[in-house]
């Protein structure tokens, strides 16, 4: 039975979709005759009611001969005297009368609102016009700004009304998308000139060996590995470049973790880079489950890069601290490292992609997307992201997380086995 009446509603909605005004001017238009309209009917509703239940005490006059005129009451009162049948008759008329004026007034009063309605729409055209023209001006406006002119505005002048918000709040989105684009263009610029540069190399060295034909079995072992070690450095900034775009883009997936177990692995891995670099390690895990949601490998790969940038970007001697528990209803990991100073202009400038302060790509193995992946990755866990430069030298990051509702559960056959990990 309900599939019956279904069908007939879903095709009185299409029907109705249908005969749906497309222009929203002339749905306003319709809108406010309609409105007019109504209020209309109502009005002369309420005028005919009180025209019609006024008093009906009617007074006559009764011309006899040439002298002055008589007035009659025909009155509700009882039958009497010689002029009763003429009162009766004259209430009558009254009657007609009253009956025919009322008639008239609806007649009249329809006339002129059917006339009203349509000067009504009319109007409600031009008012529907004139509240539409800043929304077909912003229009125009919007499709005539592309790639090439992202910078032009639609800088809506006038009171602080609803299109003025309007047009602001679209300013405001052509700016973030020109910085995007803007940034987009240089990250392009940028990955193109890391990976040609190898290339280059790759070149000039497999040329060279082409030239020398005197060259010995040695020095094209050393070519060829010389060759092999920008290849893997490629390969590196491939796999840099794919993690970002994957933390950019978000997660396909999210599973319960511990923080602090993921720390724990990660400086398990890297302490024989630290001891070979005579640095020292100062480590606060607490013994609380440190729980997040999250994609294991991105979140392991986030605290391997933290861990390398205070690594790499030490001083002979330095020191390294790492700091992994739970602060406040959220998992928090922070890694600090003396180093050299850092300006405070520069720090936000350390998380885009290929920046660099005063270190050349290649030279150390990097290209400048270690902290731009860690960014990424804690966007993408919604994740809050703080740096801050350290007094004598060197930088602390902190990561925050939001802690699931549900508590991490245990992993049986104890800890998990990770992919081997790659600095950016």
């Amino acid at each position: 039975m309900s599939r019956a009446l279904s069908k007939p509603r879903a095709a009185l909605r299409r029907l109705a979709a249908r005969l749906r005004p497309s222009r929203v001017r002339t749905r306003l238009t319709l809108l406010y005759g309609a409105l007019f309209t109504v209020s209309g009917i109502v009005l002369l509703g309420i005028l005919f009611l009180l025209v019609s239940q006024s008093p009906k005490s009617v007074f006559h006059e009764i011309k006899r001969g040439p002298g002055p005129a008589v007035t009659v009451d025909p009155g509700p009162g009882p039958a009497s005297g010689p002029l009763t049948d003429l009162g009766k008759e004259m209430r009558e008329q009254a009657d007609r009368q009253r009956h025919a004026e009322l008639r008239n007034l609806l007649v009249h009063s329809g006339i002129a609102l059917a006339i009203m309605t349509l000067i009504s729409l009319a109007l409600g055209w031009l008012l529907a016009n004139r509240v539409l023209r800043p929304l077909s001006t912003m229009n125009t406006t919007i499709q005539r700004i592309s790639a090439r002119n992202l910078h032009e505005r639609l800088a809506a002048e006038g009171p602080p009304d609803e299109m003025k918000a309007l047009s602001d709040t679209v300013d405001g989105l052509l700016e973030r998308l020109e910085t995007a684009l803007a940034a987009h263009k240089r990250f392009v610029a940028n990955a193109a000139h890391e990976l040609r540069t190898p290339l280059t190399l790759e070149h000039a060295l497999i040329e060279e060996m082409l030239i020398d034909r005197d060259a010995g079995r040695g020095e094209l072992r050393k070519t060829f590995q010389r060759v092999l070690e920008i290849c893997q450095q490629q390969g590196r900034l491939l796999e840099s470049l794919l993690t970002l775009t994957t933390g950019e883009r978000g997660l396909d997936r999210r599973e319960p973790l511990d923080l602090s177990e993921l720390t724990g692995q990660v400086l398990d891995a890297a302490r024989a880079e630290l001891d070979a670099r005579g640095l020292s390690l100062a480590t606060r895990i607490g013994p609380a489950p440190a729980a997040v949601l999250g994609d294991p490998a991105l979140l392991e790969r986030l605290i391997a890069n933290l861990l390398d940038n205070a690594t790499d970007y030490n001083v002979p001697g330095g020191r390294v601290e790492i700091e992994c528990g739970v602060r406040e209803g959220r998992a928090v990991v922070s890694v600090a490292n003396t180093g050299k100073e850092v300006p405070s202009e520069q720090l936000e400038r350390l998380f885009e992609p290929f920046h660099r302060l005063d270190r050349t790509a290649g030279r150390d193995g990097h290209h400048g997307l270690g902290l731009s992946i860690v960014r990424a990755i804690a966007l993408a866990h919604d994740a809050s992201l703080a740096v801050s430069a350290r007094a004598g030298g060197g930088l602390s990051v902190q990561v925050s997380f939001p802690v699931p509702a549900d508590p991490v559960p245990a992993e049986p056959g104890g800890q998990t086995e990770r992919p081997a990990l790659n600095r950016a």
